[in-house]
């Protein structure tokens, strides 16, 4: 709460509690004076009824509650504008999270399934045996230890990945290449080999005379389907930061939405009669509501 909100509460308070001590007699009540003013006054109080204050933050017809109204659209945006009564707003905050959310699915379907495209696609065209069978027969020419081996198992029935017996020897034996290959079904195994030309003689257009680090056809085409799918999960990524945004926001604008419908401070003055011991007296009085 801002200092001068403060400031006005605490006025409203000290004055509330100020006319709450006034006291009125009963209309139709008669009081009969003895003429003594100690019994007068004795009698004048005791026929005093306290003044029914008129001071309520919470029960004035229409008011809408700003904290109710953030929680509700901080769970779903929009939701708090139309109990404050912004039928426009609402709309708007509900449009933004569907349109959010369906942005958020439909990419994120879309990078799930062009990842399991391109990974077909490795899992098609690249291998792990010819990969592995290029270093051990260019161990001079790619600086590569001569006591590096690679055991490979003989059944071309299996499937490349799993025809490399010892992942550890082949990793060894890369050591001095900044990159050594993930273990396969890792996501960086998908990255390496298509991101890393160091990678590139396990293209299946590779050819033998082909330089080191060259770059393939295939390769080439495995990044962009890659790049692609990347770029579908971003979107979706910056979908759900829209939604968290989203979210905040309609929370802060229902709250001050709610505290906007509400009637900031209401002030009435009138005169009433006030009777004291001796004498009767018109003293102004205010009348204060202040809604939050």
């Amino acid at each position: 709460m801002q200092k001068s909100n403060f400031l006005n509460v605490l006025l409203i308070i000290s004055v509330l509690f100020t006319s709450l001590s006034f006291a009125q007699i009963p209309e139709g009540n008669k009081i009969e004076l003895v003429g003594n003013l100690h019994v007068d006054s004795k009698l004048i109080l005791d026929s005093y009824q306290p003044l029914e204050a008129n001071f309520k933050l919470n029960d004035q017809p229409g008011q809408k509650s700003p904290v109710l109204a953030g929680v509700m659209s901080a769970v779903l945006p929009g939701s708090g504008e139309l109990y404050a009564g912004e039928y426009l707003k609402a709309a708007i905050f509900f449009a933004v999270e569907a349109a959010l959310v369906t942005t958020a699915v439909v990419y994120n379907n879309k990078g799930d399934n062009g990842t399991a495209e391109f990974e077909a696609f490795a899992d098609e065209h690249w291998s792990v045996v010819k990969y592995s069978e290029y270093l051990l027969d260019n161990k001079a020419k790619l600086g590569i230890p001569e006591d590096c081996d690679i055991p490979i198992n003989p059944d071309e029935s299996l499937p490349p990945w799993e025809r490399i017996e010892d992942w550890d020897a082949l990793n060894r034996c890369e050591s001095i290449f900044p990159h050594q290959l993930a273990h396969y079904g890792e996501q960086q195994y998908y990255e390496e080999i298509g991101k890393y030309g160091s990678f590139s003689s396990g293209w299946d257009d590779f050819k033998s005379g082909d330089p080191f680090r060259y770059i393939t056809s295939r390769m080439k085409y495995y990044s962009q389907m890659r790049g692609q799918a990347n770029d579908y999960y971003n979107i979706a990524d910056k979908a759900i930061i829209g939604l968290y945004i989203n979210h905040l926001l309609s929370a802060v604008d229902a709250v001050w939405s709610a505290a906007v419908h509400n009637k900031d401070l209401s002030v009435k003055m009138r005169v009433q009669n006030v009777y004291l011991a001796d004498r009767v007296e018109w003293v102004p009085t205010l009348n204060l509501r202040y809604n939050f």
